[in-house]
C-alpha cells in the first residue's frame, strides 16, 4: 500500500513538472522552472521507491500513463491545445493498456 502511495506522489509530481515546463516558457521564467527542477527529481526517487515493491513494467506503465492522460487533458482544458479522435483513442488504448498490465499482476 506504501508503494501504492509513493508512485501516487510520483505522478502527481510529474504531472506538476511536465506542466511547469510547458509554462516555463524555455526556463526563462523563475516560478515554473523551480517547480521542474524541484518535481521531477522528487518524482524520480518516488518512482524509485514505488519500485521497491511494484514490478517495473506495471508501475511504469501506470506512471507514464497516467501521467501522459492527465497532462493530455491539461493541455486541451487549460492551454487549449486540440483533441481529436485519433489522439482521444490513442489515450484510451494506453489507459487500457495499464489496466492490462495492472490485471496480469503486481508483484515481483
Amino acid at each position: 500500500m506504501f508503494a501504492a502511495l509513493q508512485l501516487a506522489l510520483a505522478i502527481v509530481l510529474e504531472i506538476v513538472a511536465t506542466t511547469a515546463l510547458r509554462q516555463s516558457n524555455g526556463f526563462t521564467r523563475l516560478w515554473p522552472t523551480l517547480l521542474v527542477v524541484v518535481c521531477y527529481p522528487v518524482c524520480f526517487y518516488l518512482l524509485s521507491r514505488a519500485l521497491r515493491t511494484i514490478s517495473l513494467a506495471v508501475a511504469y506503465a501506470i506512471w507514464s500513463g497516467a501521467g501522459t492522460a492527465v497532462v493530455a487533458a491539461i493541455g486541451v482544458f487549460a492551454f487549449k491545445e486540440q483533441m481529436n479522435t485519433l489522439k482521444a483513442a490513442g489515450l484510451a488504448l494506453i489507459i487500457l493498456g495499464v489496466i492490462g498490465l495492472q490485471l496480469g499482476g503486481t508483484s515481483r
